[in-house]
This record gives structure tokens, sequence and C-alpha cells, in this order.
């Protein structure tokens, strides 16, 4: 066997090859990254292996794996970001297609042996060999996740996934971005195989070369016709008949890569592949060219990347491990703190008043871990393993030996206080103390401390084995080391920190609110209440105000606005109340309706069927003969939380853009297709930010007029950056 391709192959950056008996395999592996991507030089570095291995006639099969423990992650999204015309897009998609192309029609059988996750490009690669088998581990996930940050899948993916799988299941994977597990994609015939490790992976990639001399994509042959019938097809014809609609019954309009992933499949499947592909080339530069893309790319990619590499953790100080934690409270916050730290390994002290609500704590850890079981994703020796973490107290003396304290109970500063000295009692002098407060500063909370330099904001939100995010609040007196380990922890425990400085209600709490504020407001005017939560999902919002105010309840929200007017009357600052607070206090205070714990609320809950809006809100709040516009409703929804943000940023409470935009997104779930709510101000325009402002405080309050720091910008001309 010639060593010819092989000499090739090996001069090529991050590709490595070796032959036995004619089967060349190749190997990917980036050696500046931690995981391999399609980025830059990938394609002339690809398109020089695939004509290596189609013109060598020595060589007899081909198999694509990868160094890494993942296989390719998907496409090199900086790249992308800096690529403005739409004929370099158009040329990036053909040009990674053209090999793919190629190496499918070789007439030589090439296979995909995926050591892990293999998403989006990633996982085109794969759909562009003859045969898939991939490791079966819990870590490796497949799928076209484009669609998350406003793209379609441009390798391929919306052509020949649907030949691979049929149309509706391939609609469902892109359009919701689903990740399979290996299991998974092999019953819907994504993959052909699994391997238990590597060995065996490339042994089995081997054999079925071997036993393939000739292989050939289906859709290459003959007579191909697409599982479940091509775009004319009468079933398909009723999936793509309904499909735009479920589609804008989530979406609103505001994703239009949605649009465009259907656009494609549709029309691409009335074709043979290669009109597909190219088919699928225009729809990609219409998404990347998009408002959208461009928002969720530079905060859901760039700016999460630079807070995942540590933009906001304090240089300086080696990383730090928490093997030992103590969480005080066990109700659904301290549970799942419970839950997310033993799951990272860390053992856990989990401490309540009563040994039954410290026992009922650790049992959300063993709910959650039969879930996993009962859908294959955990056994019960890991659930066993993770449980033993867990150690339920109602004594202090038991905090001893470790290296983190976080607080989780009631919103109440003398029953934190309390809690402070217990625990310093025990701990030693090097651990910090954090506390799980959404709206009490942190340098309030922190003079009961004996060293307030050591204490700290950990701001879950609910339900924490789900949400990503956590917001550290650093007080007054909080050091820097203590900022470092607090962002270690978040890190260890796989959230995404944003780090924020001390203030009432902080960043996420204070912003939040304006939002579900807003939308009382509106119902107080006479704004038919219908006509507030379609604003609100119009805007993009993953909930209405009415319907997410019952979520968090009615009765918490007074009591925080009780709190704030007793804290701002005792430093002899006036309180100024929200339009929102009358209509709150009546339903709390005269009707009794705190929302949906107590099954009534703006909503009325049952035990069967769907909530709906209580009957009566528009004899308490009559609608007024004149409504505004639906889009003066989505301005203000939206425009109330950016202003918001900016006074933040004004004030230095949030630090940088990036916390800004990636807290308001994972936080409390502000628009994705915005970007954020920086990013929504900058997509707008500074300038016509401020004066659709004036316009809204003209005619629903002081509150809509735009922060000094926007008017100041607007006249520079500037917008929104990090450094």
């Amino acid at each position: 066997m010639s060593t010819k391709i092989v000499d090739t192959i090996n001069a090529l950056n991050n590709f490595s090859a070796e032959t036995d008996n004619g089967i060349i395999t190749v190997t990917i592996d980036q050696a500046n990254r931690k995981m391999n991507v399609i980025g830059d030089g990938f394609n002339d570095a690809f398109a020089k292996l695939t004509d290596a291995f189609v013109n060598d006639e020595e060589a007899k099969g081909l198999i694509l794996t990868s160094g890494k423990s993942t296989f390719v992650v998907g496409a090199d999204i900086d790249q992308l970001a800096t690529i403005e015309t739409a004929k370099e897009i158009f040329d990036l998609a053909e040009d990674l297609k053209a090999s793919l192309r190629k190496l499918e029609t070789s007439g030589k059988p090439v296979v995909a042996a995926i050591t892990g996750t293999a998403l989006g490009g990633g996982l085109e690669l794969t759909l562009a060999c003859h045969y898939r088998i991939a490791t079966d581990s819990p870590k490796t996930k497949l799928g076209l996740p484009e669609v998350k940050i406003g793209l379609l899948p441009g390798g391929g993916g919306t052509q020949r996934l649907p030949r691979l799988v049929g149309i509706q299941q391939a609609l469902e994977l892109m359009t919701q971005g689903k990740e399979l597990r290996p299991q998974q994609a092999l019953e819907i015939g994504l993959i052909d195989d699994v391997a238990h490790n590597n060995d065996e992976l490339i042994s089995k990639a081997k054999a079925w070369i071997n036993e393939n001399p000739k292989a050939q994509q289906p859709w290459d042959k003959k007579g191909f016709k697409i599982p479940g019938g091509d775009s004319k097809h009468p079933k398909v014809v009723q999936v793509f008949s309904i499909a735009p609609a479920m589609a804008n019954q989530k979406s609103h309009g505001n994703y239009p890569a949605i649009t465009h992933i259907l656009s494609s499949v549709f029309e691409g499947c009335l074709t043979d592949i290669d009109n597909g592909l190219k088919i699928e080339s225009r729809f990609f530069v219409a998404c990347a060219l998009s408002d959208v893309s461009k928002n969720m790319i530079n905060t859901l990619w760039t700016q999460l990347n630079s807070i995942k590499k540590g933009q906001s953790r304090p240089a300086g100080f080696e990383r730090s491990k928490v093997s030992k934690v103590g969480i005080l409270g066990a109700g659904m916050m301290g549970a799942g703190i419970a839950y997310v730290s033993a799951k990272a390994g860390m053992e856990v002290v989990l401490l309540d008043t009563a040994i039954e609500g410290a026992e009922k704590g650790k049992n959300y850890s063993t709910k959650l871990l039969d879930k996993a079981i009962s859908r294959g994703r955990s056994t019960e020796e890991k659930k066993q393993a993770l449980l033993n973490l867990i150690k339920t107290t109602t004594s202090y003396d038991d905090l001893e030996g470790c290296d983190l304290i976080i607080e989780a109970v009631f919103e109440d500063v003398d029953i934190k206080a309390e809690c402070t000295r217990k625990s310093e009692a025990v701990i030693q002098e090097t651990a910090v103390y954090a506390s799980n407060t959404s709206t009490l500063p942190i340098t309030e909370l922190a003079k009961a401390s004996k060293r307030p330099n050591q204490f700290i904001g950990l701001h879950f939100f609910s339900p924490v084995d789900k949400m990503p995010l956590v917001e550290i609040i650093v007080g007054e007196e909080t050091d820097d080391a203590t900022l470092a380990k607090g962002f270690d922890y978040v890190g260890q425990i796989a959230k995404t920190p944003i780090v924020v400085n001390d203030s009432r209600g902080f960043y996420t709490s204070r912003v939040f609110g304006t939002y579900v504020s807003e939308g009382i407001a509106m119902l107080g005017e006479g704004i038919h209440p219908r006509s507030i939560e379609v604003a609100g999902m119009k805007s993009g919002m993953p909930m209405p105000p009415l319907a997410l105010q019952d979520e968090v309840s009615l009765s918490l929200s007074l009591h925080v606005m009780e709190q704030t007017k007793k804290a701002l009357e005792t430093e002899g600052k006036t309180f100024t109340p929200h339009p929102a607070m009358p209509v709150v206090e009546k339903m709390v205070k005269e009707l009794g309706r705190e929302g949906k714990k107590v099954a009534k609320g703006f909503y009325d809950y049952f035990e069967v069927g769907e909530k709906h809006l209580w009957p009566e809100l528009t004899e308490l709040y009559p609608t007024t003969d004149e409504q505004p516009s639906q889009q003066d409703l989505v301005d203000r929804l939206l425009y109330v939380q950016a202003n918001e943000t900016a006074k933040c940023f004004e004030e230095n409470v949030v630090r940088t853009v990036a916390d800004a935009n990636v807290g308001s997104i994972f936080g409390w779930g502000f628009a994705p297709n915005q970007g954020g709510t920086l990013q929504f101000i900058n997509s707008v325009g500074v300038d016509k930010f401020v004066e659709r402002s004036r316009e809204l405080a003209s005619k629903y309050g002081e509150r809509f007029a735009p922060a000094q720091i926007l008017v100041e910008m607007a006249e520079k001309g500037e917008e929104f950056v990090d450094g």
C-alpha cells in the first residue's frame, strides 16, 4: 500500500492518517482547541484530504474520527460572525458541501466513527458519510441546534437529514434544535450503530467497509424516495400546512430561522440533492445576515463564551474547588442547590430547623434521580452515590469543615443574620459565606458577619437544577479572593456566572420586576388582560406578564414592594409607588388572590384542564373604549426592561455588557431573539431608542424616560460594547 495519501494527509494542519490494508483512518485533532470545530482553514484542508482519498486507487475506504473525547462540535461561529457579505457566506457553505458531495459520490465507503458529541456542522459531516457509528456514552449528543442562535444547518443538514429520517422527524429536530443521545439517534436511523469504546468503534468501522466495498448514499440510488414521502406527498403536505402555524404559535414570528428551515426543507425536497444543497445555502445566507442571528450570535455565542472564559473573574487567584458545602434551609431553593452541588461531587450538609424539613429537601434529589433513571440517564448506583453525599441535619456543628456556606432561608434580614452568626461560630476561617437572596442588599446582610470581606451573594434561579444562571453579588466589603472562589464554585456546578455590584434587587430581580409590573399597570389602566398577555408573547418573552406574576406569586411581590418602601423611608428617601402596586394590594389584601400557589390570581387554576384568565378582571378594571396598539404594548414591555438595564449599567450595578445581556436571557428569559437587554438597545439604535422612550414617557409615565447614559451615548453616536 502506497504511503503517499498518508503523507499528504499528515502534512495538513489538524489532520493525521494511518492505513490498514487500504482503509484510511483520518483523525481530526485541532491542536489549539479543546474541541474540534469547522473553522478557518478547515474547508481547504478537508478539500485536499477528499481529493487525496478519491484519487488514490489503492485507498478502498475512509474512516473519519476524532482525537478528542468529542467528534466535531460544529462550525466556528466566531469566523461566521466576521463575514458581512452574502457572497462570502454562500461561498463558505458551498465550499464544504462540495467536498462532502465529492466524498459521498466517490464510490468508496466512508464511515463516521463518532467519538462523542457531534453537533451542527459536526453532525452534517457525518451525514455525508455512508455509515455512522457513535460511542454509546451519556456525554454523547447528536443534533442540529443552529436555530438556537438564529441559523439553519448550512452544511447539508436540511437536505440529508430529511432524506435519511423523513421530513417530519427532520423538521422537529431542526426547528427545535433537539439534541439526541446515541440510542435515540439509533432508533430513528440517524446513526447506524453504537460502540462502547474507541477500539470497538474503529473495529466496527473497518468491518463495515470490508463488507460494503461499493457504498452509495440512499439519495444517489436510482428510484430513491424520501422516507414518508417528499414535499408533495399527501401526508407531508399536511405537515407543511400545519408546521408554519405551529411554529408561529411558539415563536410569534420572532425567529426567521424557523421559517427558513421549513422553506429550505420544503423546496429542497421537491428536487434532487444537488439542487437542494444550493437552495439550503441561499436560505443559510438569509439567516446569517438577519438581525436576529446577529443579536443571538453576539450574546449567546461571543459574550457567553467570554463569560465562561472568566472575563468577570478577578485575575491573580488560583482556581479553587469546593469539597464540602453547607446549605442553610431545605426549601425548594436549598434542595435544588444541594442537588447540583452533590451532582458536582461535593459533600453537602443540608441544614433545616426540623429534620423532617431537611429530609424533604433531600427527597427532592431522590425524585430527580428517579426520573433520570426512568429515562435511562442514570443508574441506581449513581443515585445512591449522589444521595450519600447529602447529609441532613438540624445542628450547626455539622457545618464544621465546609469550604462554603450558602444560606437559602426566608427573605428576612433578622433570620438571615441569625444564620450568619451561628454558622461563623463553627466554620473555618477560610470559608466563604454566601446568601441566596433575590432582593436584600448583600452589604446590609454582611453587617451580621465577623468577616464581611468573605461574605457574598449567590442568587440562584428556580428550579435550580434547570436554570443555567447564578447571579454573583459583590458587597461593599467583599474582596476579590472571595469573588474568585464564588465564581469558581458556580463553574464547578456547571452554571453560568454573572457578576454584579450590590443594590436593592441587584440586577436580575430589579429588571425582571419591571416586566411583570408593566403588565399589571396596563391592567389598571383598563387595557384588556388578553391583549396584555398576547403582547407579552409577541415581545418574545417566555411567559406573558400576568401569568408570570401568578407563578412568582402576588404576595411575594407585595412583600418585596413593602420591604422596599420600608427600607427607602428608613434611609430618608422618597418611595414612589409603581402604578402596579395598588392592583397587587387589591388582589392580595382584598381578594386573597395570591397567584398559582392558591389556585387563584390573575388566572383561575383547576385540578383538571388549563388555567384561564379570571373573568372578573374586566369588571374590576373595566376595559377602556380606546385600546392602545399592540406595538405600543410590546414596546412598553421591552423598553421598560432595557431602560432599567441601562440604569443598572449607569449605576455600575451590572459590570459588563456581556453580564447584562446573558443575565437577561438566562435569568428571566428576556426575548432571546433580541440578544439581551442592552443588545436590544444597540439593535434599535441608541438614538432611536431614546426617541421612542420619550414618546412612551409622554404617553405612559416618567418611568419610560431614557436613562441619562443613553441620552449621552446618543449624542456621541455610541453603542454598548465591552472593553
